[in-house]
C-alpha cells in the first residue's frame, strides 16, 4: 500500500495510536470482492539497540474487525521482510491483548515489559500519547541463524540526569577540578596552571623574530 494510504487507515481505525512518523513498506489486506479490511505498517526499529540493519518492526497494525485479517498482516509482513533480507520482525501489544493473531503467524513472545510512567525522556522529548502506564510484550519472528537479541534495557528506569556536580581534570598539571557553586568547574585548578599554560602558548605562537630578539 501507499503510506499515505496505509496511515490514513490507521487514523480512522486503530484504538490507541497514531499512524508512526515513517515506514519501509506497508501492506493491506483485501475481502473477496476488493475490500480493504486491514493494514500493516512496518518500518525500522523503534529501539535503537535493535536497529542492526537485518531487524524490521511491525509497528501498526489496524482492522476493522475483520477475521483473520490480523494475522494475514503479520504473516504476510514477515514474507516480505524476509525475501527483502530481514532476518527477524519486531512487533509489541499491550496487556489485555491475547496475542493470538501473532502466534497464528508464527510469532512468538520474547518478554514482558512492565508499564513505564511516560516516554518523554531529555533524550528525547515527546508529547503525551494515553497509552504510558501500561504493560506491554514484546514479539519476535526469526530465520533460523539470526543471532539473540541484545539484552533488553529497563525502560522504567528514571532517564533523568544527576543534577551532581561535575568534575574535570586540569590540563596542565592533570589534577581533578571540582565543579564550583554554579556546577561548572574552572579551566585551570590553580593561577599558576593558567599562568604557563599563557606562556606556553604566547612561546608556541611567536615568530622567529620576536624569539630573537
Amino acid at each position: 500500500m501507499r503510506w499515505k494510504a496505509a496511515c490514513a487507515y490507521v487514523e480512522e481505525h486503530h484504538r490507541h495510536h497514531d499512524p508512526p512518523q515513517g515506514h519501509q513498506f506497508s501492506l493491506g489486506v483485501l475481502t473477496d470482492e476488493g475490500r480493504l479490511v486491514g493494514v500493516a505498517i512496518v518500518g525500522r526499529p523503534v529501539n535503537r539497540n535493535f536497529d542492526n540493519g537485518l531487524t524490521i518492526e511491525v509497528t501498526r497494525v489496524a482492522t476493522n474487525g475483520a477475521p483473520n485479517a490480523c494475522s494475514a498482516l503479520y504473516a504476510a509482513a514477515w514474507r516480505t521482510a524476509r525475501s527483502a533480507g530481514y532476518r527477524r520482525a519486531l512487533t509489541y501489544t499491550q496487556n489485555g491483548e491475547s496475542g493470538a493473531s501473532l502466534r497464528a503467524a508464527g510469532w512468538r513472545k520474547v518478554a514482558d515489559l512492565p508499564a513505564r510512567p511516560g516516554w518523554d525522556a531529555p533524550s528525547r522529548p515527546r508529547r503525551t500519547l494515553g497509552t504510558e502506564n501500561v504493560a506491554r510484550a514484546l514479539w519476535e519472528i526469526t530465520t533460523h541463524d539470526v543471532p539473540p537479541l541484545p539484552e533488553l534495557r529497563d525502560e522504567t528506569r528514571d532517564e533523568t540526569k544527576p543534577a551532581g556536580r561535575r568534575s574535570q581534570r586540569c590540563p596542565e598539571c592533570k589534577s581533578p577540578i571540582a565543579a564550583g557553586p554554579t556546577g561548572r568547574p574552572p579551566r585551570y585548578c590553580s593561577p599558576a596552571c593558567r599562568q604557563r599554560a599563557y606562556r606556553r602558548r604566547t612561546t608556541r605562537t611567536a615568530s622567529p623574530r620576536s624569539a630573537l630578539t
